[in-house]
């Protein structure tokens, strides 16, 4: 019925069609881990924050930042001048901190 040419077409276009199907999968996998370890939001903004942030190897050195911050503080302080908390909330979370 049909010529013995047509077999090879279909195979290699069904094949690359599973690996690009892999691929997104994959690709979804990555950006969801990213998303739910970086707390959702903030896309290229939260990008920018990455790794090489801090020279040292991390944020925290014995528990203060590099400016004499404790790490809470300082993640405060960014989500306030990200616009993520209010100034009520804000105030309230340092009082809290200070103790």
């Amino acid at each position: 019925m049909y010529g013995g040419g047509m077999g090879w077409g279909w195979g290699a276009i069904a094949f690359l069609f599973g690996l690009l199907m892999i691929a997104g999968i994959v690709v979804l996998v990555i950006v969801a881990v990213r998303m739910l370890r970086g707390g959702g939001g903030g896309g290229a903004m939260q990008w920018q924050g990455g790794a090489n942030r801090y020279p040292q190897g991390g944020p925290m050195q014995g528990g203060v930042m590099p400016g004499g911050l404790s790490g809470a503080r300082q993640i405060l302080d960014e989500r306030f001048a990200r616009g993520e908390i209010g100034a009520e909330e804000y105030q309230e979370r340092r009082r809290f901190m200070d103790g």
